[in-house]
């Protein structure tokens, strides 16, 4: 029977859904942009067969939307020490970053590169790059001034979050923004948490989930918590759990607490 069911959605796949013209020669479909149900030889066809699509299409993109959002990360938002491979700890103390080539790593291999050093009697640099490390902030800035010319997300997350921690939450907004739009996971959990505290912007819950969301299927499970915590406030519980369980499946205490709580 699904067998069936089956080939008769690859049969209509073949065809425009709204004029029933055949995908062959130089005849070609586009698909649907929010679903994956049918196609269309234009936009005009798109546009006609709006009304009696509308409703399924936005019931497929849902779904296609929830198979993204509740798939477990294979890592964390932090990735990987890039010396030792090995996955960086949620615990931001047990790792540093550098300004110069904005590499994080961990205390392991920070300590290994400082015992080689001390025996060596060699001059401190940084254990990635090995470019000498900066002795003042003045010289940490113009590193990190390099690296955001260069686009770099990671050091534009740093200078909005120095913008931020002196009250300069337009800025602050700027460059999480920019970082966010370069791929950073951090970038988008801190635009999350300017939407609802209005800092720099005016509050607005849509945006606030909508990071949250990239966030959270970026790795970041301070962001899966708080959507968990999202979904239980709206009466969600089944979405409540399912984020728990994956921020708790990543290691995050808060997330353990509240499913044994809830258990």
């Amino acid at each position: 029977m699904s067998t069936n069911s089956e080939e008769e959605a690859d049969d209509m796949m073949m065809y425009c859904a709204s004029c029933g013209t055949a995908e062959v020669d130089d005849i070609k479909l586009m698909t649907c942009n929010d679903c994956d149900l049918v196609r269309y030889c234009g936009d005009a066809c798109q546009g006609d067969h709006k009304s009696q699509h509308e409703e399924a299409c936005k019931k497929r993109a849902g779904e296609l939307h929830d198979e993204i959002l509740f798939k477990q990360p294979e890592s964390s938002h932090r990735g990987d020490c890039p010396i030792c491979c090995l996955p960086l700890p949620l615990d931001t103390t047990k790792s540093s970053l550098h300004s110069c080539c904005s590499k994080e790593i961990c205390n392991g291999c920070d300590h290994a590169d400082m015992v080689r050093e001390a025996e060596g009697r060699l001059k401190h640099r940084c254990p990635f790059c090995r470019k000498p490390t900066p002795s003042t902030d003045e010289e940490c800035d113009k590193q990190m001034m390099k690296r955001m010319e260069a686009n770099d997300p990671v050091a534009m997350l740093q200078w909005g979050i120095e913008q931020y921690d002196k009250g300069d939450y337009q800025s602050a907004l700027t460059y999480f923004t920019k970082a966010a739009e370069l791929g950073n996971v951090t970038a988008h959990y801190n635009l999350s948490l300017l939407y609802h505290l209005g800092k720099g912007v005016e509050k607005d819950s849509g945006k606030k989930l909508h990071h949250l969301e990239e966030a959270a299927i970026g790795g970041h499970p301070n962001a899966r918590y708080n959507l968990g915590i999202e979904e239980g406030n709206n009466g969600n519980i089944e979405r409540k759990v399912k984020h728990l369980i994956i921020a708790a499946n990543q290691g995050y205490d808060d997330s353990i607490k509240a499913l044994m709580a809830a258990y």
